[in-house]
């Protein structure tokens, strides 16, 4: 009789366990399809809302390591200056992956059509759970 309560406790625990992350994961697909219509609006602070609002930010690009969202967003601003520039954007999320508790990382690629010329690449986020919301910590974006 122990070892049927003891199978039926580690049951439920891997059960609940599969639910908390598929909870998850979809929290960090909606902060990232709330970033899209920011983004398609041209609301480039909107957009930023989905990163962690430090100064321990971490965004790599074809420019180097930014370090902080203050510097990330002037970034943005200054790389995307216009509609013409934001145009429409659209991820297609190929992976998202558990690191540890309150810890993803996510791959995918970003699809941008613009009158300033189409652009297309592949990323990886890393989201941790702060203070009850899914935030990209670091992001690696070519």
């Amino acid at each position: 009789m122990k070892k049927i309560i003891l199978l039926l406790c580690l049951i439920t625990t891997i059960h609940a366990a599969s639910q908390t992350e598929v909870t998850d994961k979809e929290a960090i697909i909606s902060v990232l399809r709330i970033q899209e219509l920011a983004w398609n609006n041209n609301d480039l602070e909107g957009f930023m809302q989905g990163y962690w609002k430090s100064d321990s930010l971490k965004f790599y690009g074809s420019k180097g390591v930014t370090n902080g969202w203050q510097k990330t967003l002037d970034n943005y601003k200054k790389g995307y200056p216009s509609k013409a520039h934001t145009g429409t954007l659209k991820f297609t999320i190929d992976a998202i992956t558990k690191i540890e508790k309150d810890s993803y990382y996510v791959m995918g690629q970003y699809h941008l059509v613009r009158d300033a010329g189409n652009a297309n690449g592949v990323f990886m986020i890393i989201f941790r759970k702060i203070e009850g919301e899914w935030k990209i910590i670091a992001d690696l974006s070519c």
